[in-house]
């Protein structure tokens, strides 16, 4: 089978080989006679998944020991309450707004936290540039400051995370890692808590990541379920209630699958780090070279998973998406918000991939001049 290449921004494309193994073993996991999906979550036999996965994960992200590693449900809209329901404290949230997704973020807090506040925005520039850190205005004494570090929908990731603590601030930085989560690495010496779904980098839709550091744990309010109170989920090794056990299984293949990936010298995160630096280079560098296509991010800030782009006549996006569709070239239609089109280069995307659209956007421009 000639599978296309899927550009999907979410839930998006698995690795085949992934893929084939979850095939292999979906009547019986390793000779226990039953499927994942049918197994008890408190059974040895996923236990044994859960443990794996789990520190697979810690390994790849280079996790340190202080921090919780948290197997949830809800996705990162859900997280946008549930972070705000364990951190807040009463006390002022800090959020920096780069884009849809960390306005989602702003938006949910304000039902949970005392007082939200817009430390920094890139609203101005239509988030199409990341606002300096040395000017954000944050506050004294917020119990913490939000980033999403990737704008799926508007293509702005952040290079480099902020240092808090050389701006001055004590709070713990809050990151929505969901689309460029295992994409690179992340310094834990910067942040408090990450969280992330997993449908874009990780497995299937229906698992969200949360790396929590020991500290933040025990300070939910009150109106904060237990199901969703980060220290009762850590005490019970993210078996309080039923995990999404599908999703952990699927994300600890991919854990795997990662862990055997090599670039060079570089394995593993820092493998990927390079695969997609590259794969992001070819594409932007020819979109700027073209007259036919263009990509409005400032190039210091441009996601190397999410690429918006626009065709400088927009009458020819129809056709543009029905041939890309022929080509086997599927999901590339951007976001409803925003328009264009939208390539999402996440770690299952080969460089072929990346290489045949570039041929193809090519084939349409020429033919379309």
């Amino acid at each position: 089978m000639n599978r296309p290449y899927n550009f999907s921004a979410g839930p998006a494309a698995i690795p085949e080989e992934v893929l084939k193994t979850a095939a292999a073993e979906m009547l019986d996991w390793h000779g226990s006679g039953m499927g994942v999906m049918e197994m008890s979550h408190r059974g040895k036999e996923f236990i044994s998944i859960y443990e794996k996965a789990e520190s697979d994960f810690r390994e790849l992200m280079a996790v340190p020991s202080e921090f919780k590693i948290l197997f949830m449900q809800g996705g990162g809209l859900a997280e946008n309450a549930i972070v705000p329901l364990n951190l807040s404290r009463g006390a002022t949230v800090d959020f920096v707004v780069t884009g849809s997704w960390s306005q989602k973020s702003r938006k949910e807090a304000a039902k949970y936290a005392a007082e939200v506040h817009t430390a920094a925005s890139g609203e101005d520039s239509h988030f199409t540039t990341l606002p300096d850190p040395a000017t954000w205005q944050l506050s004294r004494g917020a119990s913490y400051v939000h980033a999403c570090t990737n704008e799926t929908i508007h293509g702005v990731e952040f290079q480099q995370l902020p240092d808090l603590k050389a701006l001055g601030c004590d709070a713990p930085l809050a990151i929505d890692f969901s689309s460029h989560v295992a994409s690179r690495p992340v310094d834990w010496s910067r942040v408090g808590l990450a969280f992330g779904g997993a449908q874009k980098n990780l497995g299937p839709a229906g698992l969200t990541l949360v790396v929590v550091r020991e500290d933040l744990l025990g300070h939910a309010l009150p109106a904060c379920p237990s199901a969703f109170d980060y220290k009762v989920v850590a005490d019970n090794q993210s078996m309080f209630n039923t995990p999404p056990t599908w999703g952990i299984y699927i994300a600890g293949l991919t854990f795997q699958w990662l862990k055997e990936q090599r670039e060079g010298h570089a394995t593993g995160v820092a493998a990927m780090e390079l695969r997609n630096a590259a794969k992001a280079k070819a594409l932007y560098d020819f979109i700027d070279t073209s007259d036919f296509y263009v990509n409005k991010v400032a190039a210091n800030c441009r996601s190397r998973m999410n690429i918006p782009f626009f065709l400088n006549d927009e009458s020819r996006n129809d056709a543009f998406l029905a041939g890309a569709k022929a080509s086997g070239l599927l999901q590339l239609k951007g976001h409803k918000s925003v328009g264009g089109m939208r390539a999402s280069l996440y770690n299952a995307m080969p460089m072929a991939g990346v290489e045949a659209l570039i041929a193809y956007m090519r084939e349409f421009a020429q033919k379309h001049s």
